[in-house]
């Protein structure tokens, strides 16, 4: 179970188109948001960076060559972002290197102009998803880490042989401790953890890729 505290606020989804083709770019936000996106238009890669990408979860969706830096310059600089944004290509050319680079570097699609309405929209709620996934994902680890680094080194010790299946007489002897001790270690354990269950434990820990004796 999350902590309240741990959880950041919900924003709604945001889909950043950069086109330098004005006509193009109306178009497709009109589809967009007839589809329910919520959509911000930059004529260039420049324009956006201005203005900040800001934290918002969604996707890209932008042409590979326009003034200034190209769509591909800006993949890479996602890349290297925290939350790294899904990045769709819609393009009128691309050389098959350009393609290439696009998809190892992880684009969520390439498309061509003139797209279909109902693909692009297809392309962009799956990349939406994902990102929300991905976000989801990173969240639940980043809360296990702080539960993880609030445990005390006896804690962490008498999470370890649980999960490895020790019983608690076990744990005593290994511990030296009282057995009534190890119980009260061990439900401390689950409470911070936010676990209710051996299962769910052992799933943190997994998830956590705890090494043996940290």
């Amino acid at each position: 179970m999350s902590d309240p505290a741990l959880s950041p606020a919900k924003e709604q989804p945001l889909v950043r188109l950069i086109d330098d083709d004005v006509a193009f770019r109306r178009a497709v936000r009109r589809v967009l948001q007839a589809a329910g996106h919520e959509v911000a238009e930059y004529s260039s890669v420049g324009a956006m960076l201005l203005e900040g990408i800001g934290t918002a979860p969604g996707c890209l969706v932008l042409d590979i060559h326009m003034p200034g830096p190209s769509g591909l310059d800006l993949q890479e600089m996602i890349a290297t972002q925290p939350e790294p944004l899904p990045v769709i290509f819609v393009t009128a050319e691309a050389t098959v290197h350009e393609t290439l680079r696009a998809m190892k570097a992880g684009a969520a699609d390439f498309l061509f102009k003139p797209v279909d309405g109902e693909t692009l929209v297809s392309v962009v709620n799956k990349a939406v998803l994902e990102d929300a996934a991905r976000r989801k994902s990173r969240r639940q680890l980043s809360d296990l880490q702080t539960r993880y680094a609030r445990l005390s080194v006896r804690e962490r010790q008498v999470l370890e042989m649980v999960v490895n299946g020790a019983l608690n007489k076990q744990i005593s002897a290994e511990l030296g401790a009282a057995e009534r001790t190890v119980k009260a270690h061990r439900a401390h354990v689950m409470a911070k953890m936010g676990v209710s269950s051996l299962a769910d434990l052992v799933r943190a820990v997994v998830q956590l890729n705890v090494p043996a004796g940290a």
